[in-house]
């Protein structure tokens, strides 16, 4: 379950070999420790290109996906499971807002993204955002016991 990482930002220190062990713990625990996952850390600039230009979206995010499975994540029959953008300057401004770390809000928009990547789909219904927070939230537990976001997080709390 190769966590393949490319640090592109430098505004902020990333330990990218302790990301890769929190992703493939991602991996473990979601039961796709047979996939391959992409991990692009950028800054807003380069972000909110990807956001317009796959997205239609003229602004910056925090994290975007980009799945291999061509349309059909239930399947996925595919070894590489797809790609994650993480914004490390929204990440730094969201992890203040959130009572995080900067590692902990990197992980919880890994888990995220991830997430996004299984067919996950926090914009299709309440239902579907509930189902996907309340995994987000199992999976930050396992990797941060000890620690949970403030409630304001929209990632995280109902």
């Amino acid at each position: 379950m190769p966590i393949f990482i490319n640090d592109a930002q430098k505004e902020f220190f990333v330990d990218c070999d302790l990301l890769k062990t929190q992703g493939s713990n991602i991996l473990l625990f979601l039961k796709c420790a047979n996939k391959e996952l992409s991990v692009l850390l950028t800054d807003d600039k380069t972000i909110k290109e990807l956001n317009k230009k796959y997205r239609d979206q003229d602004q910056t995010t925090d994290v975007l996906s980009f799945s291999q499975n061509d349309g059909d994540e239930s399947i996925l029959e595919y070894r590489l499971l797809g790609d994650v953008v993480i914004s490390i300057s929204t990440a730094k401004k969201q992890a203040s807002q959130h009572d995080l770390l900067l590692e902990e809000e990197i992980v919880l928009l890994l888990i995220h993204g991830t997430l996004h990547l299984l067919g996950f789909d926090h914009e299709v219904s309440h239902r579907e955002a509930y189902r996907m927070k309340k995994k987000t939230r199992e999976v930050f537990h396992i990797i941060f016991p000890n620690k949970k976001p403030i409630e304001s997080c929209s990632l995280y709390s109902d």
